[in-house]
């Protein structure tokens, strides 16, 4: 009866919520299934193109949004960077200058950063640390940070150090050399006391913490003068002094009881029943994937989509289900719970902790992610978590396909005993003036929507999913499956004004662009007699290709400028967005003040 009152409840409070305009516009296709034919994708403002990274073939797809006035995205071609690297692992693109990240075939060798122009010819490449994952340009465009993960071999044989690097750009990048990277890596836990929240246990606890240690994603503040990089399977946050190019600390996440209400999960992919329910001593590791972080109100927080992740190897494996384990019956009132694979004997969990005195009896149960997002201050200290508020939406509305898989139709509840809805992808940014985070589901795949204007206690808005379960998987209209990586467009920074949401999918290999806000859907009819405006977008002066009687009216309605047989538009004094100009008779174009 809990359960269901919970659903019933958590029904109503999301059907409640006022929803955000979002509009998909246009939707990439690789025609790649399940072979990482889109992961990660990034925008320049300059060019207004969109650079998506395909893992299968090893190259960058260029996207093209200049005409979204028109309606219009456009694909226009793909780089081949196979030369260059074997894998590439993440783009970002800034001021015309595109940076990928990448390596040979062997995660245990160090990768690169590759320069491209926005057309995709190559200008140069320079070697950072192992495994370069996660990468962002900050400093006005004259750095770049990367997270180099520094994975272990498979027998855990050669396990290299995780650090971040620094790149300060040349003035021509086609000179830039090791000698403009700085990396900073943990060797400092080596041999010094550090929170014992994070979670370093590889290869048995035989590697030390900076080889442990595997930097993931990465987030600035909005001074940009520290980092947090998050460290995924060691449950931890670090933070880089961008000043002084160092490491600041290193702080353990902490873990989420699940034997409190609200904190439920459905914990077995058998039976035909939801059942979200806590479990006493059951403890979610948060293990963030994507972060993002925003200035609210002149505070700073952290954003995290709450994935987990688990080190199985062939050399070392710390994964198990609970119901192979054996059980303290002193910490446990319920133990046959445990044991039944229709509740929680199929959970899968980590064996590197739990069993406090090492007799072969676990205390305490630790499983993978949180099924949550959670927003986190600027010391990495939990300020609120969503709960289970993600599958409990989903139990209420997609009960039929209830944490499926994300390429099978046909796989309902098949991961619920591993990490569910599985929250991967995370971005943040202002509509009409309102701040929200989406978040990106890999497993069953599309985009939770919060309003954060109050970081201590969010609100969900909307769920938005681009999935067809009628179809197979394999479909390429079965829509967007395993969300990976997200890319939020300002209305300053878009091309016609209105905030864009880019999403780029694993599984089905393609990129969904989504409008956001108040402004989809004014319609536009020319001006009588078909005068043009230009340029528009503008930083403020917009030109009449003759002259008009107009009015100038923001989103609101507002009349906020206006004249008669002039030719020229002065919206200098106006706030960025989007406008509308209308004539006598009625007929309006869009124009975007940036």
């Amino acid at each position: 009866m809990k359960t269901v009152l919970l659903s019933f409840l958590s029904f109503l409070f999301f059907a409640a919520q006022a929803q955000l305009p979002m509009q998909k516009t246009f939707t990439y296709k690789t025609n790649i299934f399940d072979d990482g034919g889109s992961e990660i994708v990034a925008y320049d403002r300059l060019s207004e193109r969109f650079f998506s990274t395909n893992g299968s073939l090893t190259s960058i797809d260029i996207i093209e949004a200049s005409e979204l006035t028109r309606g219009k995205i456009t694909y226009r071609g793909r780089v081949d960077l196979s030369t260059y690297i074997s894998d590439i692992n993440s783009v970002t693109a800034f001021n015309g200058l595109v940076a990928v990240a990448g390596g040979p075939s062997s995660a245990q060798a160090r990768g690169k950063v590759v320069f491209l122009d926005t057309n995709g010819a190559f200008l140069s490449q320079v070697q950072v640390g192992f495994l370069p994952d996660m990468l962002t340009f900050y400093g006005n465009g004259g750095k770049i940070i990367v997270a180099n993960e520094g994975e272990p071999s498979d027998d855990y044989t050669n396990d290299p150090v995780g650090s971040v690097s620094i790149i300060t750009l040349p003035g021509n990048i086609q000179t830039i050399s090791t000698n403009d990277v700085t990396e900073i890596d943990f060797t400092a836990l080596d041999a010094n006391p550090y929170d014992p929240a994070i979670h370093i246990f590889g290869n048995d606890g035989l590697s030390l913490p900076s080889q442990d240690l595997e930097p993931e994603y990465i987030a600035l503040n909005s001074t940009e003068t520290k980092a947090y990089v998050v460290c995924q399977e060691n449950n931890a946050m670090a933070i880089i002094d961008l000043v002084t190019n160092t490491l600041d600390t290193v702080v353990g996440l902490g873990f989420k009881n699940h034997s409190i209400a609200g904190n439920g999960i459905d914990a077995s992919n058998q039976g035909n029943n939801i059942n979200i329910r806590t479990y006493e001593n059951l403890f979610g590791m948060y293990q963030p994937d994507a972060i993002a972080a925003l200035d609210i109100n002149g505070a700073e927080y952290i954003f995290s989509a709450n994935e987990g992740d688990a080190r199985d190897y062939a050399g070392y494996s710390e994964e198990s289900r609970i119901r192979d384990l054996t059980l303290n019956p002193f910490r446990f009132n319920t133990i046959t719970d445990y044991y039944t694979d229709s509740l929680a004997g199929r959970l899968n969990i980590t064996t590197s902790m739990g069993d406090n005195d090492n007799n072969g009896q676990y205390d305490s149960l630790f499983c993978y992610g949180a099924r949550s997002f959670s927003v986190w201050d600027e010391n990495a200290q939990l300020v609120w978590d969503s709960g289970d508020e993600f599958e409990q939406y989903l139990a209420a509305t997609y009960q039929a396909n209830f944490n499926s898989n994300n390429d099978d139709n046909d796989s309902r509840k098949s991961r619920s005993d591993d990490k569910g809805p599985e929250p991967e992808a995370i971005a943040v940014g202002i509509v009409d003036g309102v701040p929200y985070a989406f978040i990106g589901l890999e497993r069953m795949g599309g985009i939770m929507v919060y309003d954060i204007s109050d970081p201590t206690n969010p609100s969900f808005v909307q769920y938005e999913l681009n999935r067809d379960f009628t179809k197979p998987a394999t479909d390429p209209d079965a829509g967007d499956l395993g969300p990976e990586g997200m890319y939020f467009v300002p209305a300053t920074h878009s091309p016609n004004g209105i905030a864009l949401l880019a999403v780029a999918n694993e599984v089905s290999g393609t990129v969904s662009f989504y409008q956001l806000g108040s402004g989809i859907g004014l319609s536009e009819r020319p001006l009588e007699p078909f005068v043009n405006v230009y340029p528009n977008p503008s930083t403020g002066i917009f030109n009449l290709s003759q002259a008009l009687d107009y009015y100038v009216y923001d989103l609101n309605g507002k009349q906020v400028a206006n004249g008669k047989n002039v030719n020229t538009i002065d919206l200098s004094n106006q706030p960025s967005g989007l406008y509308l100009i209308k004539d006598n008779k009625g007929n309006a174009v869009r124009l975007v003040k940036r």
